[in-house]
């Protein structure tokens, strides 16, 4: 067995994670997914948690693997798709605990 999924299967990618010091309507205001996630739609799947007792939101995200991406989605995660949810993850968590996207080219 090789660990590779069968023709009649699709391939599960991890969930990445971030706390966020923030209840979930602050998180996502109007239901709207911030906009590091908004440029991947259709790339990822994204869910909002808030663990029991919990002081702040998880912002959970992964690649969708079936079916695989196209356009815009697809050249935006490119060869690492796991880096780009992890940046885009980053991305959001800074906006929503201070308002403002980090520059570009700076690295979490």
């Amino acid at each position: 067995m090789t660990g590779r999924p069968g023709p009649d299967r699709w391939w599960t990618q991890p969930w990445q994670v971030v706390a966020i010091a923030r209840p979930p309507d602050e998180v996502l205001p109007a239901g709207i997914w911030p906009e590091p996630l908004r440029r991947l739609d259709g790339a990822i799947q994204v869910e909002l948690r808030r663990p029991p007792g919990g002081r702040h939101t998880e912002l959970a995200a992964r690649p969708v693997s079936d079916p695989a991406p196209t356009g815009l989605a697809a050249h935006l995660i490119g060869d690492d798709p796991q880096l780009a949810v992890r940046h885009a993850l980053w991305q959001a968590k800074q906006l929503a605990e201070t308002g403002e996207l980090p520059p570009t080219g700076a690295a979490g």
